[in-house]
């Protein structure tokens, strides 16, 4: 769609910037959702009229109004407002704001607000830069993350920050944002909406009002002046036909993601590096690309390769610690690891196995000689009795039953043709006779 022609109130930076950044909200009523913090009367919102602000850190998921209240926080408490993104910036510069805020402090002026966003990218090292300017008042900080911070902040820095829990958008916030958005933007206010049906729009956006606005601002461009048709076809089409570049977050996301998974299970590590540099070039957090290591080396390579585990619990503690872009090469070298030990899913296999028996069978008794006997009258009524303590045996084994008497013989774990379980099924046939069928 073609712009609307200028007229004497006409403004070209206001139409070159994206919808969703003309419609930030200005003040707490025009916030969609978050009630808990910014409603009337709540402790959050008495706390930043008063003006009285600490540092503080915004936890919730994408497209909820991380920014938009720091911003806000920012003018209604006249403070000078930094703000850094913390997938390009680096100590260097967190340490430039602080020393400018040092100069301002000794001319009278409030202390800055210094706004992170993605705080939970910034490495260990890149945290502690900033406690004792947090600590000493210097800076105002304010970090955004989609990230449980007890995990990805640092405890001192996490200590002296409070922490507030966003939520995602639901249907009555999206329904508001997209009637606010064509009754109040100068340039979708222009033209004629028809909206019959929004379970696509609302499934895309995921609760996240960028999203949103931005197939609204697509739909705007991509129909006939004039008029523009809301439904649920014409939604997926569009979307499908942009993906690229519609959001990392949206379906390609997962498609790229999939294909990563696959590989390395697939024990092809070229393309497994391929799908995980296609991850990291399009901006994906490299801990959640490690976090997927994890799952893989737990789910995929199991017990052929226990070292994997290990390895891959490692490489999310190094990319954790170091950051990008070094954390590229952990990353890389985990992946080539995974992707090239041998794989099994039979301890996957045995864990879902047994919750199908027990959701099926019930608590059954555990049987008598295994329960814990700590009481005169529970060793009585023979908790505990005949219990065999493996130790005191040949081979630290023998054999007696551990499964309730319902389930005995019930195969949960069935080793696989690798080498390492190999020497598992001899272990078990050795021990068990033929009991469990390893033979």
């Amino acid at each position: 769609m073609q712009k609307p022609k200028k007229n004497s109130n006409f403004d070209e930076n206001y139409f070159m910037q994206p919808l969703a950044e003309r419609l930030r909200p200005k003040t707490f009523e025009d916030i969609a959702g978050q009630e808990h913090l910014v409603g009337p009367g709540t402790i959050f919102r008495k706390m930043v009229e008063s003006g009285n602000i600490g540092s503080m850190i915004f936890w919730g998921p994408p497209g909820v109004g991380k920014t938009t209240l720091a911003q806000m926080i920012s003018g209604l408490s006249g403070r000078q407002f930094y703000m850094l993104s913390a997938v390009s910036s680096g100590v260097k510069d967190v340490r430039e704001v602080i020393e400018r805020a040092k100069r301002e402090s000794m001319s009278g002026i409030k202390s800055p607000i210094l706004f992170i966003d993605e705080i939970h990218r910034f490495s260990k090292s890149q945290q502690d830069s900033l406690l004792a300017a947090v600590e000493q008042g210097i800076v105002t900080l304010i970090g955004a993350t989609t990230e449980n911070p007890s995990f990805e902040v640092i405890s001192p820095l996490l200590s002296r920050c409070h922490v507030n829990i966003l939520k995602s958008l639901e249907a009555g916030h999206l329904t508001s944002l997209l009637n606010s958005a064509i009754k109040r933007d100068e340039f979708l206010s222009a033209v004629k909406w028809k909206i019959t049906e929004t379970d696509a729009l609302f499934r895309f956006s995921g609760g996240d009002a960028r999203k949103l606005l931005n197939i609204i601002e697509m739909l705007y461009h991509s129909q006939p002046a004039g008029n523009i048709q809301i439904d649920n076809k014409t939604v997926t089409e569009l979307l499908q036909q942009n993906m690229a570049m519609y959001d990392k977050g949206g379906e390609m996301h997962y498609d790229v993601i999939s294909a990563f998974i696959k590989s390395v299970r697939g024990s092809d590590p070229n393309a497994a590096v391929y799908y995980m540099a296609r991850m990291l070039d399009g901006g994906e957090d490299p801990l959640f690309i490690a976090r997927r290591l994890i799952i893989l080396a737990a789910e995929d390579i199991g017990l052929a390769n226990p070292n994997g585990l290990l390895l891959a619990q490692s490489c999310f503690q190094a990319v954790h610690s170091i950051g990008m872009p070094e954390a590229r090469i952990i990353l890389s070298e985990a992946t080539i690891y995974l992707a090239t030990s041998p794989k099994s899913n039979s301890a996957y296999q045995a864990v879902d196995a047994a919750l199908e028996f027990v959701r099926k069978t019930g608590n059954l008794p555990v049987p008598l000689h295994l329960r814990n006997a700590p009481t005169k009258l529970m060793k009585n009524i023979g908790y505990g009795k005949d219990y065999k303590y493996a130790h005191s045996y040949e081979g630290n084994f023998v054999d007696q039953e551990f499964l309730p008497d319902k389930a005995s013989g019930t195969i949960f774990y069935n080793p696989q043709e690798n080498l390492r379980e190999k020497e598992i099924k001899l272990y078990l046939s050795v021990r068990w006779k033929g009991k469990y069928g390893y033979k």
